[in-house]
């Protein structure tokens, strides 16, 4: 039987010398790992309550789309700053290279309402942790985060259980 990192591609030295890109479109591409991925994102929630899927950009859309279907619920979007159309509320977290924004609908949650974040990788945290946060200031409740990839020597995944969010990973590759 497959497993998942039989799907995903290395890239070495990309973007930079000395790195190994986790490459997870081979995954998308294939009908059986992108399933694979899907179920088991899906498999730890199915019995949980949920209200909406959050994908962020750009990866977190394919997955959270699909995960949002097979758990029967809403799908937001988290975007790069510009690119919603309706007012928004933004958040600004630091790169490895500098600073981002991100933005969601002001109407795209709730208060009270049950999320579950979804991206396809897990570095640094940077991205997810802002993304938790304009969720919380939209006064919406994160169940977890979910991801595929988990680079655990950058320090992402502790800096979200130190935010008191559970992490869901379906494989890690350690280094760089």
């Amino acid at each position: 039987m497959a497993d998942i990192k039989d799907y995903i591609r290395t890239i070495k030295d990309f973007p930079h010398e000395g790195i190994m890109f986790r490459d997870v479109t081979t995954l998308f591409g294939d009908p059986d790992g992108l399933r694979m991925a899907i179920d088991d994102m899906v498999a730890p929630f199915k019995d949980t309550k949920i209200d909406k899927v959050v994908g962020l950009e750009a990866r977190g859309f394919i997955l959270g789309g699909a995960i949002a279907h097979q758990l029967g619920v809403g799908f937001v979007p988290v975007r790069k700053a510009g690119k919603l159309p309706g007012a928004t509320l933004a958040e600004e977290y630091t790169l490895e290279y500098g600073t981002a924004v991100c933005e969601i609908h002001e109407d795209a949650l709730t208060a009270g309402e049950r999320v579950l974040v979804v991206d396809d990788l897990l570095a640094t945290g940077g991205t997810a942790a802002a993304g938790i946060k304009l969720i919380e200031r939209l006064g919406g409740e994160i169940v977890a985060c979910s991801f595929i990839v988990d680079l655990p020597d950058l320090g992402g995944r502790d800096k979200l259980t130190k935010m008191g969010i559970k992490v869901e990973i379906l494989c890690e590759y350690l280094g760089l």
